[in-house]
C-alpha cells in the first residue's frame, strides 16, 4: 500500500480544484507561427497543481522539485504564475473559505481587526522621524527634553587650538 504524502491530491479534491483552473484563452488579434495544438502538449493540471502543492507544503525551491514525479519543474512555475495572475488561488481559498463556513460555522462577531488607524492618544509631536530616517545632525529638529546639539565651533583645522 502506498503511502499518502500531503501534497498527494485526492480524486475528491480534485473534483473540486478542476473546475477553478482558468482555461488558456488565445488571442484572436495576434498573429500565430504555429496552428491551433501544434508545438508541446499542455502537462496534466493535476500533476502540476500537485507540483505547486509539494513546493507550498515542503518549502523547496522551484528547481528542487522531483523531476521524475512532477516533470519540469519551470513548466510548474510558469503555470503557478499563469493561475495566480488568473485568480485561480484567491477562488480557490474563497471556495474553501465558504465551504468551511458551511460545515463548521465562522464565528464572524469574534473576528478582529489585526491593526488600528487612529491616532495615539499619549504620542507625542517631538517624536520625530523613524530614526532609521535620520539626517545629518544640523538636519534633525530639536529634541524636546534635551539640549539641542550645538557645537562650540563648527569646524576647524588641525593646527588649531581647541
Amino acid at each position: 500500500m502506498a503511502k499518502i504524502m500531503s501534497w498527494d491530491v485526492s480524486d475528491e479534491f480534485w473534483a473540486r480544484v478542476e473546475p477553478l483552473i482558468p482555461k488558456g484563452v488565445r488571442d484572436t488579434e495576434r498573429l500565430y507561427q504555429r496552428k491551433p495544438g501544434g508545438g508541446r502538449k499542455p502537462m496534466d493540471f493535476r500533476r502540476v497543481f500537485e507540483g505547486i502543492v509539494f513546493v507550498l507544503r515542503t518549502g523547496c525551491q522551484w528547481k528542487s522539485l522531483p523531476k521524475v514525479r512532477f516533470g519540469s519543474a519551470s513548466s510548474i512555475h510558469k503555470y503557478f504564475r499563469i493561475w495566480l495572475k488568473g485568480g485561480f488561488f484567491l477562488a480557490l481559498w474563497r471556495k474553501g473559505l465558504a465551504e468551511y463556513d458551511d460545515m463548521e460555522g465562522i464565528k464572524w462577531v469574534w473576528v478582529s481587526v489585526d491593526g488600528s488607524m487612529v491616532k495615539a492618544p499619549m504620542g507625542k509631536e517631538c517624536v520625530g522621524p523613524n530614526p532609521t530616517d535620520r539626517g545629518k545632525k544640523w538636519q534633525q529638529a530639536a529634541y524636546c527634553r534635551r539640549r539641542a546639539w550645538r557645537p562650540a565651533v563648527d569646524h576647524r583645522n588641525r593646527g588649531q587650538q581647541a
